[in-house]
């Protein structure tokens, strides 16, 4: 009997949650988001020496953040740090660091937490691309993707996270791809679950016109067009501000979720080669450009 009553209560309790969590997605589909005050926050952008990194720079720059930027590139970093000051940030950190070495992330980690403080927001934007198919990319530039595009963002979550929990208050921002929608996402999903301070956010956009993926091109561009920076940039801020846990760019990036959940797997196929993208990657020109 006990058993039953426990079973009942811990149902009514999943079902009225539910109903609270469908109803205020329902709400915030037709009006939006408050958008949080991220003034004095402490903002550290991995890859901030150019594109997108850069723009994300400047825009936290006319939120008043205080910007902490990590690139491998000195000279890009150091032009991102001009920028930023000329942009209204008052306080800016330039680091240069190589995200692809453990000790060197720990190392400019440990630099940073002296000398500017806790990071509260984490945007983890570097990345490399490794551009030709598995069987005929060289071995030391798959590591180097792993280790840029993964591993990175385990190492510098150690750095930066225990703080966050510490103070109960804290963001983390995946950079992320349209072509990696499934995979190391849930690693994120864990810790929105269990730490209520600290929210995260997986930003899933398309190609994006940065120069990371020249050479690529869309079929269907009137549904996955070649995003502009810019464009992406405002709703990656858009989204942290209201702290979305994914954002995918562009819009159309949802309805293929939804597709891909209830499709059997012959025809999500069949869509993919339709939407061209099996091809998207073969006019790619790879540069040997540093993070």
């Amino acid at each position: 009997m006990a058993s039953n009553l426990k079973f009942t209560k811990e149902l009514v309790t999943f079902l009225g949650k539910s109903v609270i969590a469908l109803l205020e997605t329902l709400i915030f589909t037709f009006i939006p988001r408050p958008r949080k005050n991220v003034a004095g926050e402490i903002v550290l952008i991995t890859g901030a020496g150019r594109g997108l990194g850069r723009l994300l720079a400047l825009r936290f720059a006319h939120l008043g953040s205080v910007l902490v930027l990590w690139d491998i590139n000195k000279e890009g970093n150091e032009e991102t740090c001009r920028m930023a000051r000329e942009a209204g940030a008052t306080r800016v950190y330039a680091y240069t660091c190589d995200c692809s070495q453990k000790e060197e992330i720990y190392r400019v980690a440990e630099q940073v937490k002296k000398e500017v403080g806790d990071v509260s927001i984490l945007i983890n934007n570097a990345g490399v691309v490794t551009g030709s198919d598995f069987l005929n990319c060289p071995d030391d530039l798959m590591e180097k993707s792993l280790d840029v595009n993964f591993k990175a963002h385990l190492w510098t979550y150690k750095c930066f996270l225990p703080a966050m929990i510490a103070n109960d208050h804290g963001h983390l921002v995946c950079i992320s791809s349209s072509a990696g929608l499934v995979g190391v996402n849930k690693l994120a999903e864990t810790i929105v679950q269990k730490l209520k301070g600290i929210k995260t956010t997986i930003v899933c956009p398309f190609f994006i016109n940065t120069g990371m993926f020249e050479g690529c091109s869309t079929v269907r561009p009137f549904l996955l067009p070649i995003l502009e920076p810019e464009y992406v940039v405002e709703k990656i801020v858009d989204a942290i501000l209201k702290e979305k846990v994914y954002l995918y760019v562009p819009r159309f990036l949802y309805f293929v979720m939804v597709l891909k959940s209830i499709l059997p797997v012959k025809i999500a196929l069949l869509l993919s080669d339709f939407m061209g993208v099996f091809n998207i990657m073969d006019g790619f020109v790879f540069k040997n450009k540093k993070h």
